[in-house]
């Protein structure tokens, strides 16, 4: 009711089309995917798609920081691996960001931010449980 009443319809009416559209489950679906949330629910992907996706990136972003210690090392490896984990989170971030429109360094750097900042709360908390790798 409260997305008509912010389009100017009078509370009554508003109260009436809402009640009208939520008689009908699938119209208050595609209602509310459209109006709450501005989706075309027409558009959507397939949920399969998105989950399979979902974990093939992921296993892909676990995979890239694994690869310098299939090669080698201590210091060496770690610094590689920071180094390929912060390219690819720049990668993903601008991708989405190229994707959505949006300047793909802006997002890249944003991305590449909050995934560090992420890392860095991690290790400080493991920091302060005294957690250690042998």
């Amino acid at each position: 009711m409260l997305i008509y009443r912010a389009k100017g319809l009078s509370r009554p009416d508003a109260e009436r089309l809402a009640d009208k559209i939520m008689t009908d489950r699938e119209v208050a679906l595609d209602t509310l995917a459209r109006e709450e949330l501005g989706l075309d629910p027409a558009q959507l992907g397939s949920p399969w798609v998105a989950a399979i996706s979902s974990l093939l990136a992921f296993a892909i972003g676990a995979f890239v920081v694994v690869v310098p210690y299939l090669i080698g090392g201590g210091t060496a490896a770690l610094v590689t691996a920071i180094g390929l984990a912060l390219a690819a989170m720049f990668g993903v971030g601008a991708t989405i960001g190229a994707l959505n429109g949006r300047s793909a360094v802006r997002m890249g750097l944003r991305q590449m931010f909050v995934g560090a900042l992420a890392a860095a709360v991690t290790y400080g908390v493991g920091h302060l449980i005294g957690a250690h790798v042998s």
